[in-house]
């Protein structure tokens, strides 16, 4: 089933690689290259051209002249005119080869995805072809890739052929393909062909210094084909897969903290295909959200032990709002940068109106003077500072590294030449408190204690569920406090460790 709501059309522009006789090969919507197209217009994409033999552009759809279908211009003349477009283009500019047989999903991968920047298609799955070049991948990234000319040691991941650059990366795109074309053109890389266009650029945008983000295939398939068999096959194994499967289970987050893994994702997931068909947007589950931790809030005022039960099914169920809002977004890819911000203020509002109605309930009605009953209230507005505190820590290194990113990238490390054979290993083994932490990841105990510890949002919503229904509000705001600082001080302590490598 494909989700029935409206998706916005991507920014990036597409080149097809139709350069090789095997994008002319036939199925079912004709060739493979009308294929692709089909694909493109079903994913949003409203700019598509075509490079055909020689390095001739054209709208697709449009039909060659006589003069275009000899190869005349060979792989530099494709690697120039990749260089032209990246040169002109004002977005993300996706390269694929237009002999790839690939799922809509997989294709999705890149051109749906919010971040819109730099990313290669690749898979760990070690039943792969020739023309799928090694990749060894750390840390989401990809960190070295390879080509017939180009070598990597320890490859972890093989590229698949789609390649998108972002368009903080798009003049160092352009700069690493007229590079490779005067290579080319000068016999220097080798018997290196046309088919291989894809590959170079992703070999040059991660030794240019690029941080290209690993998109990983899965289950689903990309496979490039050389012969109509190959692609006969190529379709069928599309068939075997059901990608709307892979669909919800990708939207469901495999790397959450330990309560919304095992105590709301487990079940939310079933909600996620009835709310599509309902046509809800993740911003109206948002909203519903919110309604429900107000309403928590309201009986967490009452100050009942009826009512406290109450206000923390609520909190639980605003919960479970809180992640289906996004595993429907990432289902239906209905990213927006306004959906984003609702989100993540409507978790800051759902909680502190929380705290509110729990510092009202426990006050019942006194007087605010000297912070309310046992000091309710110093309780209440310290939990709460101590959550901006936090906030403004992951924050702020958050922004930092993306600075970092993109100044950095340059000048912190040298730019290895496109004539290099061979890539060392990447960076050094992590000393001190991050060797210690990623030694630690490798058990599944320490992996959820990790998780735990920096108290996420699950883990506040059920610590504040818990406490409400079972004691009181000032035993939730003491949790919450004391909880707090210790991932506080946890946070801060791997922040500077991170920073100082």
């Amino acid at each position: 089933m494909t989700p029935s709501l409206t998706r916005a059309s991507s920014t990036a522009s597409v080149v097809l690689l139709a350069t090789t006789p095997a994008c002319r090969l036939s199925c079912a919507d004709g060739t493979l290259l009308d294929r692709l197209g089909d694909q493109l217009a079903a994913l949003s994409v409203r700019d598509v051209q075509v490079l055909t033999p020689g390095g001739a552009l054209l709208a697709h759809g449009e039909q060659p002249e006589p003069e275009h279908a000899v190869h005349a211009g060979g792989l530099g003349a494709d690697l120039r005119a990749v260089a032209k477009l990246a040169r002109g283009s004002t977005g993300p500019l996706v390269v694929l080869p237009a002999d790839l047989v690939a799922h809509n999903d997989a294709l999705g991968l890149l051109l749906q995805h919010p971040a819109r920047g730099s990313a290669a298609l690749v898979s760990s799955d070690a039943d792969v072809g020739p023309l799928r070049p090694p990749v060894r991948v750390e840390g989401g990234r990809v960190v070295a890739a390879a080509s017939s000319f180009h070598t990597v040691p320890q490859a972890n991941a093989t590229f698949r052929g789609v390649l998108q650059t972002g368009e903080a990366d798009l003049t160092r795109l352009a700069d690493v393909a007229e590079e490779l074309a005067d290579l080319a053109e000068s016999g220097r890389l080798g018997p290196v062909s046309a088919v291989e266009a894809v590959d170079l650029l992703l070999v040059g945008l991660v030794r240019a210094g690029a941080r290209v983000r690993a998109a990983r295939l899965g289950p689903l398939h990309a496979d490039r084909v050389t012969g109509q068999a190959g692609a006969d096959g190529a379709i069928t194994r599309l068939a075997e897969v059901d990608e709307d499967q892979v669909r919800l289970d990708t939207a469901v987050k495999d790397r959450d903290g330990f309560f919304t893994t095992f105590c709301v994702s487990s079940w939310s997931r079933h909600l996620v295909r009835p709310a599509a068909r309902l046509r809800l947007t993740p911003n109206t589950v948002t909203g519903c959200s919110v309604g429900l931790a107000v309403l928590a809030a309201v009986w967490f005022s009452a100050g009942t032990r009826g009512a406290m039960v109450l206000g923390a099914v609520l909190v639980y169920l605003s919960f479970v709002l809180d992640c289906l809002d996004g595993q429907l977004a990432r289902y239906t890819r209905m990213f927006t940068p306004l959906g984003a911000w609702a989100d993540g203020m409507a978790d800051r509002l759902k909680e502190y109106i929380v705290y509110a109605g729990l510092a009202l309930g426990y006050a019942g009605g006194l007087p605010w003077q000297h912070g309310g009953p046992d000091g309710i209230w110093y309780l209440a507005i310290a939990a709460m500072i101590l959550q901006v505190v936090r906030h403004a820590i992951d924050f702020a290194y958050g922004g930092s590294v993306a600075d970092a990113a993109k100044v950095g990238a340059l000048w912190a490390k040298p730019v290895r030449s496109l004539l290099e054979e061979t890539d060392g290993r990447a960076g050094a083994p992590a000393q001190g408190v991050l060797g210690l932490s990623h030694r630690l990841e490798r058990g599944s105990l320490i992996h959820w204690a990790k998780k735990m510890i920096v108290l996420p949002i699950g883990e506040r919503m059920a610590l504040i569920a818990v406490t409400a229904a079972l004691f009181n509000a000032r035993v939730t705001f003491a949790a919450l406090i004391t909880w707090g600082s210790v991932a506080a001080l946890y946070q801060l302590t791997g922040r500077i460790a991170r920073s100082a490598r």
